[in-house]
């Protein structure tokens, strides 16, 4: 380009205006005969599909130089490939300026694959072999803490995700104590300065947890979190980690290895931090939990006490019963001894009384040779002179009864000598026995 190519908006001293600058070098790319048709190789970094066609990074292993380019849609359907991270392939295209924000990129025409890229490669293999060594082992990771009181936190402090986790633990859980370890987290110098975040965190020894945070970003830019430096901090963490790294695509190295793995800071943060409404209604539910269950407690130990006392009332009683049972069995004892000498004394007395009856009985001395006399009413004759010749009478003997008829009647003899009856048996004082 010679001098009268120069813009009519740049001066003789060399100023130009920013627009002016653009369009100088736009033209003088674009005008490049050999800019103009390009065939660019390299490994797809980040590759993101939208409705205006795929844009993608290329890179080249060996310099980490990158290019950004584009196809277009509706050139897609006619690519034997599309752009995939890992992927290294061979762009066909121009080279233009994007002049808002004075950039340039490869307009890709014809895209045709070359194969797994370098870095896809090295990649495959430490995944591989961190694998090998037990890492990604669902049982080695370790349990968060249910209500931690410190927490520590890595991320850029200029990082969206930092702000997301300030603000769900103020909402979340006020006045819990964050130890924030700054780090960069892009870029080449972002897995030594993780490491060196790590470093702090675990030296300051308060932290019951970390979160390693990022808000997201294309595949490029998460690279550190594939870095095995970055790997290793968080396997040798004293604590458990949470990665919050923010893509939900694809699952980096760190992700693999956390604790936990949250897709999102804010989410990292829901993890990590208890919600203290929460934590106050389960507060309040085991308050009721434990009233209901030391209400039964004590309804079932007063129904013991109740069963406690009846079983004393009852034992008491008992004893009472028992000591009566005693009094009475003496006193049993005591009333049928009396009984007894009484009875004897009794059984005693009658036979006396039956000895006196015997010696008295009209039986007896009838048996003796006396004799009871009765009219024919029945009763006692007591004197002859209430008696007279032809009267029947009845004579009771000692062993049988005999009917007479008086033919005399001698009132002067004591011995009624001639007072006979039919029977001849002589007479004498008789009572009637009842």
């Amino acid at each position: 380009m010679g001098a009268s190519d120069v813009p009519p908006n740049m001066t003789d001293r060399g100023v130009v205006s920013v627009t002016g600058l653009t369009d100088y070098l736009k033209a003088l790319i674009e005008e490049d005969e050999q800019l103009a048709a390009i065939a660019v190789f390299g490994e797809v970094s980040s590759a993101n599909q939208s409705g205006s066609g795929v844009f993608f990074t290329l890179r080249d292993p060996d310099s980490d130089a990158k290019l950004n380019a584009v196809l277009w849609r509706y050139l897609m359907a006619q690519q034997p490939v599309l752009p995939q991270t890992g992927q290294q392939i061979l762009v066909l295209g121009k080279l233009q300026v994007y002049a808002p924000r004075s950039d340039y990129k490869i307009i890709a025409d014809r895209i045709l694959p070359l194969g797994d890229g370098l870095q896809a490669l090295k990649q495959q293999q430490l995944r591989d072999r961190l694998r090998i060594e037990g890492l990604f082992d669902p049982a080695r990771k370790r349990p968060l803490p249910s209500h931690p009181h410190t927490i520590g936190v890595i991320s850029s402090p200029q990082a969206a995700g930092w702000g997301d986790i300030q603000r769900t633990i103020a909402q979340r859980y006020p006045g819990l104590h964050i130890l924030f370890s700054p780090a960069i987290v892009q870029g080449d110098l972002a897995p030594a300065s993780i490491v060196q975040a790590f470093a702090r965190l675990k030296a300051d020894g308060r932290s019951q947890v970390v979160i390693l945070a990022r808000g997201g970003g294309s595949k490029e830019d998460l690279a550190a979190f594939d870095d095995e430096r970055v790997v290793r901090a968080i396997v040798e963490s004293p604590v458990p980690v949470v990665t919050g790294i923010g893509h939900q695509r694809d699952e980096s190295l760190a992700d693999l290895v956390a604790d936990w793995c949250a897709h999102t800071p804010t989410a990292a943060a829901e993890r990590v931090v208890p919600n203290l409404v929460d934590l106050m209604s389960d507060l309040q539910q085991q308050r009721s939990r434990l009233y209901r269950s030391c209400q039964s407690q004590l309804d079932r130990q007063w129904q013991r006490l109740d069963r406690v006392n009846a079983d004393l009332i009852a034992r008491q009683m008992q004893q009472h019963l028992d000591r009566e049972r005693i009094r009475l069995r003496s006193l049993a004892d005591r009333v049928q001894f009396a009984l007894r000498t009484r009875l004897d004394r009794e059984q005693r007395q009658c036979e006396a009384l039956g000895d006196r009856l015997a010696a008295i009985d009209p039986r007896a001395v009838l048996r003796r040779g006396y004799a009871v006399v009765r009219d024919s009413s029945g009763m006692i004759m007591r004197s002859a002179q209430t008696v007279t010749p032809g009267d029947r009478l009845v004579v009771q003997l000692g062993d049988g009864v005999v009917q007479v008829e008086v033919v005399a009647i001698d009132a002067n003899s004591s011995q009624h000598p001639n007072s006979q009856t039919k029977s001849g048996l002589p007479s004498g004082d008789h009572e009637k026995l009842q």
